[in-house]
């Protein structure tokens, strides 16, 4: 049975991205994300005006006279959506976990892409792959998603996304569009994001909270790492401390942004604080200039 209260925050969520898909994201995303493919229509006779090289030769050649060839575009995509559920998404100081903007991202792009007749299929990964939802369609399908999201308990508490890109690879046969959600608070993922790329379209979507860049000004604080349950004592009430402290963390958030650009994937940043709207629009108008 599910608790009552995971019950409301699922429905909260279920209802909050459809209610921004209708509306404030409205043919955004069809507008950026179109088919994967083209597949052949017919052969009709030439007009002038067209490309020389859409010309079917033989068939010209057996006729006598020019015909070119005509596609159309596959409008239906598959959607994949990797989605961390390490430890350290439960993190989160003033403006809820990760984890809770993670299922939010994750329900808002599901939504966009069933609007769009696409399939959308879910990988929720650890260190391990822990779980596989072929793709589907439908608003079931996005309820189901967005419910194991909240409901799902991982076996493992660490990550590897190198072994679910892997494993994404091995499964998804087709070219899709490969959404990979995480903290990126992993060791290096950069050879797998360059094979997956080779084939799939990749974007990866950062979530994270800037609580975690800074100490208070003043204790003995005990740091816990949410994924290995490792801990150490820091007197916060030093400025050196203090400066130590933001200098890693923000190491470590500038290597997984080095990793992307080398790979040449782009990299959506998320804050907790931020709306989930707001962002995607954002990177959605970007990629729709780059594609004028």
């Amino acid at each position: 049975m599910i608790p009552e209260h995971v019950i409301h925050r699922i429905r909260r969520i279920h209802i909050k991205s459809r209610r921004t898909v209708n509306t404030l994201m409205a043919g955004q995303y069809r507008s950026v994300f179109r088919g994967t493919g083209i597949e052949f229509e017919e052969v009709r006779e030439y007009v002038p005006g067209d490309e020389v090289k859409s010309i079917d030769w033989n068939v010209s050649a057996r006729l006598g006279k020019p015909f070119v060839k005509r596609y159309r575009e596959e409008r239906e995509s598959i959607v994949i959506l990797l989605v961390d559920m390490s430890a350290s998404l439960n993190f989160g100081t003033h403006f809820g976990s990760k984890l809770e903007k993670v299922a939010e991202l994750a329900s808002v792009i599901a939504f966009n892409a069933i609007k769009n007749n696409d399939k959308v299929g879910v990988i929720f990964f650890t260190d391990q792959v822990e779980k596989y939802i072929p793709p589907k369609k439908g608003s079931a399908h996005v309820w189901r998603v967005i419910k194991e999201i909240f409901t799902f308990e991982p076996q493992a508490r660490g990550t590897d996304i190198e072994a679910a890109l892997t494993f994404m690879s091995r499964v998804c046969k087709k070219r899709s569009l490969v959404f990979v959600v995480s903290d990126f608070l992993a060791p290096c993922f950069e050879q797998g994001l360059k094979i997956a790329g080779r084939r799939h379209e990749m974007v990866g979507v950062r979530v994270y909270d800037t609580g975690a860049f800074d100490l208070p000004e003043r204790g003995i604080v005990c740091l816990r790492d949410f994924e290995t349950g490792q801990t150490q004592v820091v007197d916060a009430g030093s400025k050196k401390t203090r400066d130590w402290f933001f200098n890693c963390r923000s190491r470590a958030h500038a290597r997984a942004a080095d990793i992307f650009n080398r790979a040449r994937v782009d990299l959506v940043e998320m804050q907790t604080r931020e709306s989930v709207a707001d962002v995607l629009t954002r990177y959605f108008c970007l990629r729709e200039k780059r594609q004028q």
